[in-house]
């Protein structure tokens, strides 16, 4: 049996979890009567930790929020996922977390004991970053913090975006979810002026406070990650083609990254690959890596440009 101060540790590590635990579950845990978990839940009630508790056949303990930060008890495996993730926000595309990211992290990497310190160490010493693409869109922790709030309150936001052409409008939207594809980050919303669902990049939104009123909930009518996803490629794509492919849907859709574009089955043997690219050239040659035949008519350009690749990889293969 556990001494009684490595008991609360080990019984605070187990309510830190987020679900309720039963006395009798956390008896079984601690190898303790439900007698003596309930003399522990006490002690640490009067040590400020606000341990919850409900009556019943259902009933259990839960540690809730309190007015100052707990310490945070973490296994070996937790505090170098936490380590790496702080490392990692140091030099990621969210701004204004930093400096707060290497603060945490010095104080974690202090606490660690050696073996884990060790790991963390090791990892970041061989494990090489790519610089940063200071170029790349970035977003504030204000902003995803504001956004993520107002999509918990069912609150309208009101902001100011730029569009993908450059235009600047105004909007009014119910927000429901915030979406990371690659280094971007993309709101799903209900547009309230245009009646109807919209993918908004969050580096394009300054926000205009105060928020607007609550709103009744809608229901996503599909996957959130598809409707980003189609709606990312349809505003990014300078040029885009519908291409069938003489292949089965599945194999074709294995064989491309979500973020390419989509597949509709025609039939057992052949699909259409909705897809597009910045150029006509990268959209030429990602055709050609399908793996299979492919019959495209538009647009003009792109068969130009498959012409000129199949007269030039034909001058390259001499008979």
């Amino acid at each position: 049996m556990l001494e009684t101060s490595a008991r609360l540790l080990r019984l605070l590590s187990l309510l830190q979890t987020p679900r309720e635990w039963s006395g009798t579950e956390l008896a079984e845990r601690l190898d303790v009567s439900t007698r003596t978990v309930r003399n522990d839940v006490e002690r640490l009630r009067r040590l400020g930790y606000p341990v919850h508790g409900t009556r019943g056949a259902v009933g259990g303990y839960r540690l809730g929020a309190g007015a100052a930060l707990p310490p945070l008890l973490l296994d070996d495996e937790e505090a170098v996922a936490v380590a790496v993730g702080l490392r990692s926000a140091a030099g990621g595309s969210i701004t204004g977390i930093e400096e707060a990211s290497l603060r945490a992290l010095a104080k974690l990497e202090q606490v660690l004991p050696s073996r884990l310190r060790h790991r963390v160490s090791t990892l970041h010493t061989y494990a090489v970053r790519a610089p940063a693409d200071v170029s790349g869109p970035q977003v504030s922790a204000a902003t995803l913090t504001h956004l993520t709030a107002a999509c918990r309150d069912h609150e309208q936001v009101r902001f100011d975006y730029l569009g993908h052409d450059g235009t600047a409008t105004r909007r009014a939207v119910e927000p429901y979810r915030l979406v990371t594809w690659g280094r971007r980050w993309y709101l799903v919303g209900w547009d309230t002026d245009r009646d109807d669902w919209r993918t908004f990049r969050v580096d394009r939104i300054e926000l205009r406070v105060p928020n607007g009123p609550r709103f009744r909930p809608r229901e996503l009518p599909e996957e959130v990650t598809d409707r980003v996803r189609r709606g990312v490629s349809a505003a990014a794509w300078r040029h885009r083609a519908r291409v069938t492919v003489h292949a089965p849907a599945p194999v074709v859709a294995a064989r491309i990254n979500p973020a390419v574009g989509t597949v509709e089955a025609v039939d057992e043997h052949t699909c259409v690959l909705d897809t597009g690219s910045d150029t006509v050239e990268s959209l030429a040659t990602h055709l050609g890596l399908l793996g299979a035949d492919f019959t495209v008519t538009e647009p003009p350009e792109l068969v130009a440009e498959l012409r000129a690749l199949a007269g030039r990889y034909g001058r390259a293969t001499p008979a």
